[in-house]
């Protein structure tokens, strides 16, 4: 059953969500605590074999005036080695870049008005944020 992921791709962490089988809903997954891009790639392809993921949908930071800063150029280097690991790998998935403007805030809001408390939000809120982005994604499809 195929599905896409989303990443909310940060410095310490990514978060990552799933779609449904149908491409309707989009879930939150997991958040990978990065330690090395070595390891962060290898979490990612056993996430990708486990849910047969065919697309991955990447948030991208952009300023409020739409131009790409310093975060923005982080997501798309990370996004070129991902490209190059798939490639390598034999995967045949594409890449799509989702604009993610004002994501994670919309997904502490949500998670404060959950009256979840700050420590328990600073482990969910990268997944919550890649559950917008993806969601965002398949209600424009």
């Amino acid at each position: 059953m195929n599905r896409y992921m989303a990443l909310d791709v940060g410095d310490r962490t990514i978060g990552v969500a799933i779609s449904d089988p149908l491409f309707i809903m989009a879930e939150g997954h997991s958040t990978i605590f990065r330690e090395s891009l070595e390891k962060d790639l290898d979490s990612l392809k056993d996430i990708i074999i486990k849910e047969d993921i065919i697309k991955i949908v990447v948030g991208l930071p952009k300023n409020m005036n739409n131009t790409i800063g310093p975060q923005g150029e982080k997501v798309l280097s990370f996004v070129e080695e991902l490209k190059n690991f798939l490639k390598e790998n034999n995967f045949d998935i594409e890449i799509v870049m989702q604009d993610e403007r004002l994501t994670t805030v919309s997904a502490e809001r949500i998670l404060i008005e959950g009256n979840m408390s700050r420590k328990k939000r600073k482990k969910v809120i990268d997944k919550v944020a890649a559950t917008y982005i993806l969601q965002g994604y398949l209600d424009r499809k």
